[in-house]
């Protein structure tokens, strides 16, 4: 089966997510900004790229590998495009999270923004198990009222979504995040239109002495 995300328009989604109504692409990319930051990384893995927003906060001095990871190749065509300075350094790769986890390359950082509400906790969990990050830094939605689309101009291009859509809850992320051994290290949250917020939440690995 076709995953919905396959059939989205990259401008519907960020026409939409900008929205002075909706205001995600805006924040999002001001928490991309702390995320690639904040730790002693130089490699990183981002899910869920789509079309790159945030790329820009990628420090050339600091990462040596920035791996893109999205389900459209369409969107990932789009990403390196749009950011030539980044050549040697990011690399796309158009891979199916619940399925091909086995593909993703080994990094220091994994960024998950609005990723896991799609693939779910035990796709997630794979994904971690197989990439071994020292740090994973996750931004998940919180509905306030049950509407985890805002009303745009473009909401009939999300239709298939609810499909495959699971509302986020930090406790449990928190406890699947715990189950194979990260500890919650830092939270953030970010208000929005519509009686939503973003929410990040940063883990570090347990390393054994």
């Amino acid at each position: 089966m076709e995953n919905p995300w396959e059939k989205i328009p990259l401008s519907d989604y960020e026409n939409h997510m900008r929205l002075d109504s909706v205001r995600q692409l805006q924040a999002m990319n001001e928490l991309m900004k702390d995320q690639l930051g904040t730790y002693p990384v130089s490699s990183a893995i981002i899910l869920g790229v789509a079309g790159g927003n945030g790329l820009e906060h990628v420090q050339r001095n600091k990462f040596s590998k920035v791996f893109g990871v999205d389900i459209n190749p369409v969107y990932l065509k789009e990403t390196a495009s749009r950011y030539p300075n980044l050549a040697g350094i990011l690399e796309c790769l158009c891979i199916d999270l619940t399925k091909e986890f086995h593909k993703l390359p080994p990094a220091e950082l994994v960024i998950a923004n609005l990723v896991i509400e799609y693939i779910g906790y035990e796709s997630f969990q794979k994904v971690l198990r197989h990439t071994c990050p020292r740090y994973a830094s996750c931004v998940i939605q919180i509905n306030m009222e049950n509407n985890w689309v805002s009303d745009s101009p473009y909401l009939s291009a999300f239709d298939g979504l609810e499909q495959i859509h699971c509302q986020m809850e930090p406790h449990a992320l928190e406890k699947a995040m715990l189950e194979i051994g990260y500890h919650m290290i830092k939270t953030l949250e970010v208000l929005l239109p519509n009686q939503k917020k973003l929410l990040q939440v940063d883990f570090e690995r347990v390393v054994s002495a």
